[in-house]
């Protein structure tokens, strides 16, 4: 937001065409900058007369307040600082003086005209491959190694991704001259970007391999084993350096990405690294209290304590029976979820116990000493 110096002014000024405060920072306006000419590009305005003014405005804005020289001179004596064309004009011829459309703008360039950035030759790098895997809570539990085939483009082996027959060699590129870099226009813009027919390597073969058709590289069923961590997460995605396709012309290889999907388990449910399971009593046990048995997911049963009074829905913790900690030491634990069962079906005797018991409930009962009604419903001597 601009300071209050800049409030009046803000229709107008250079500060305010930027939408930065006047005390912004060299990287604050030229963040500003970039998205504003983005947004109004006249290439990304075909025809609309007030996009492309607004986009000679603000170019003069960002050329005038980008040097500190200028932005001094403004700051000082406004417009008149800075140009003597006129506002705008020198901000608009100067794109490609004082202001760098690469230096700006970088990678967004190859998305919108499809150049690349910089200038010279690189060596291109192989795609990266992306695969996803199912397995199971168990093998995430303990962690698996998985055969991974797949399809992927590699180095020729017939001419070691070099493209070319056996003793032959490379010539010039005649199209960009053995630079790897051509001129091209979009719009306002003159820039250089990747010649198309040596794709920036500046050399092109002269007698193509026959199996690679003078590409360097083939497509081929590949296999791998793939480790996976133990604790690992569903939805991790795992990458695999080297292991993507291979480069042009020797050039690096990329990555695979390997993403994992855990099939949900019937007896769990995972929380993190806790894991959770449900542990049916009987209302005698949650009365009086006992112990149950759970499962666990290394496959040995635990037994929980039952505190008398414990009701339905209660949540007991065993420490250390949940999952690995895929980034640390340990594990997680185990969360019982109590569930009392109601019975159905009653005998003549339990029904009368169980009567006599709700009559005490009431007050229309009473403990004679020996254990009482309570003590006889659920089997105390």
């Amino acid at each position: 937001m601009p300071d209050a110096a800049g409030a009046n002014d803000m229709a107008e000024d250079y500060y305010g065409l930027l939408g930065v405060a006047r005390n912004a920072t060299d990287a604050e306006i030229k963040a500003a900058y970039r998205k504003l000419a983005m947004k109004h590009h006249p290439d990304r305005n075909p025809g609309n007369k007030e996009a492309e003014a607004k986009f000679r405005r603000i170019n003069g804005a960002y050329e005038a307040l980008s040097d500190a020289k200028k932005r001094k001179l403004y700051d000082q004596y406004g417009e008149a600082g800075v140009s003597s064309g006129g506002p705008g004009v020198r901000g608009f011829e100067g794109f490609g003086q004082g202001v760098d459309a690469n230096e700006v703008f970088g990678d967004l360039f190859e998305n919108l005209f499809g150049g690349q950035r910089g200038g010279g030759r690189r060596q291109a790098h192989g795609n990266d491959l992306k695969y996803a895997t199912t397995i199971s809570l168990e093998d995430a539990f303990k962690g698996t190694q998985l055969p991974l085939h797949f399809q992927r483009v590699e180095s020729c082996g017939s001419c070691r991704g070099s493209g070319g027959k056996a003793g032959s060699g490379v010539k010039r590129c005649a199209q960009c001259r053995g630079s790897g870099r051509v001129q091209v226009s979009q719009g306002f813009f003159a820039m250089s970007q990747t010649c198309p027919r040596c794709g920036g390597e500046g050399q092109v073969v002269e007698n193509p391999c026959a199996d690679c058709r003078g590409q360097g590289r083939v497509r081929k069923e590949a296999e791998l084993k793939v480790k996976i961590p133990p604790g690992i997460y569903h939805g991790a995605t795992l990458r695999i350096s080297g292991e993507g396709e291979a480069g042009p012309r020797g050039g690096q290889p990329g990555d695979l990405y390997l993403e994992v999907h855990v099939k949900p388990d019937p007896r769990f449910e995972r929380h993190e690294d806790d894991l959770s399971v449900s542990a049916h009593i009987d209302i005698a046990t949650a009365a009086l209290g006992g112990t149950v048995t759970a499962p666990t997911i290394d496959g040995e049963p635990v037994t929980v304590k039952i505190a008398h009074g414990t009701q339905a829905g209660a949540t007991l913790r065993v420490r250390e029976k949940g999952m690995p900690k895929l980034h640390g030491r340990g594990r997680g634990d185990l969360l019982v979820h109590i569930r009392v069962e109601v019975p159905r079906d009653l005998t003549a005797k339990q029904k009368d116990l169980l009567e006599e018991f709700r009559k005490t409930l009431h007050g229309d009962g009473a403990d004679k000493g020996d254990g009482g009604v309570f003590g006889r419903i659920f089997g105390k001597e």
